[in-house]
């Protein structure tokens, strides 16, 4: 069976149902990084569509690519391309994007570093590349539960990658997907430290279980970087 499958087999609807979390980030990716309307956005990776179709629905012009088709029903406003990046460069121009986005997409590659090569090509000058990739110092006892996971990252490997293709003014750092904890609150260092209470305390039994648990342990990096 094909991984172009993958989607359809392991995230469908039935074992993931939409929720409201795509629009939740993409709000606070386009605030946080101050990403104008009418930019020119390529998801890498871009699955059911979900986070692609919000930064249509926030103002921007979509494209995105994937092994397979199953984003064209969800977000028929992108254009959405198949392609093979294991063997095959995106059908864009140099120049071509104000902002390349990925979220759980690097960490699918032997050679991630012809990923951000390929990034590096298609964006334009001052344009900026968003990751988002499972931290491997709080994932890597479930890392590999996902059997097309190729290359775990920290915040050093991360760095150096951007680096090595040609980006500059590089950041990286841990994030955890609970949107209580991304907006300045009076009680914010309260969730906080609730939060890592649960990751260093809480026996990893209850991870599946409850969202709070599972989010509190399992960090992503999230970076950012200029070409």
């Amino acid at each position: 069976m094909s991984n172009s499958n993958y989607v359809e087999i392991i995230y469908n609807e039935n074992n993931s149902p939409f929720t409201s979390y795509p629009s939740i980030l993409i709000k606070h990716l386009i605030s946080k990084y101050k990403i104008s309307k009418n930019s020119s956005i390529l998801e890498l990776g871009c699955g059911r569509g979900e986070f692609l179709n919000q930064f249509i629905e926030n103002g921007l012009e979509g494209h995105g690519i994937d092994l397979s088709n199953y984003a064209i029903d969800y977000c028929p406003k992108a254009k959405i391309h198949i392609v093979d990046m294991t063997k095959e460069k995106t059908p864009y121009k140099e120049n071509s994007f104000d902002l390349v986005f990925s979220k759980s997409f690097v960490e699918h590659f032997y050679y991630p570093e012809k990923i951000f090569e390929e990034i590096y090509r298609v964006l334009k000058p001052g344009g900026i590349v968003i990751t988002m990739t499972p931290e491997w110092e709080y994932i890597y006892k479930s890392f590999y539960n996902d059997y097309t996971h190729r290359t775990p990252f920290t915040k050093i490997s991360l760095r150096d990658i951007h680096l090595v293709s040609g980006f500059k003014s590089v950041q990286v750092s841990s994030f955890k997907q609970l949107p209580i904890l991304w907006k300045p609150k009076i009680y914010l260092f309260l969730l906080k430290l609730l939060s890592f209470l649960t990751r260093i305390l809480v026996p990893d039994y209850f991870r599946p279980k409850f969202k709070w648990i599972r989010f509190s342990k399992e960090l992503m990096l999230l970076s950012s970087a200029i070409k």
